[in-house]
């Protein structure tokens, strides 16, 4: 919307564009707008970029994963690696 239709708008523009345009969507704030802008600026699209962080996994832990998944396969996969990483935090401290 910055630069939508007939003239470049200011961030404080594009917010209360917004409101006015989509009043049933959560309000936008100005912090959003700078960042969607940047983004856009640096990337030239606005979709959602995969993180290409990973979780840094020992064999222990691993190990402990495929023990846990074997005793309860029902259990989803990332909750149990959750509460492995919690416990293995918990011992740490």
């Amino acid at each position: 919307m910055i630069g939508y239709g007939d003239r470049a708008r200011t961030q404080c523009e594009v917010v209360r564009l917004f409101r006015e345009t989509h009043p049933d969507l959560p309000p936008l704030n100005q912090g959003t707008i700078s960042k969607t802008e940047a983004q856009y600026r640096e990337m030239g699209h606005v979709r959602k970029v995969p993180s290409k962080r990973q979780a840094v996994v020992d064999d222990d832990t691993k190990l402990n994963l495929l023990l846990a998944l074997e005793e309860n396969p029902i259990t989803p996969a990332r909750q149990l690696a959750r509460d492995i990483m919690e416990d293995d935090n918990d011992l740490s401290t």
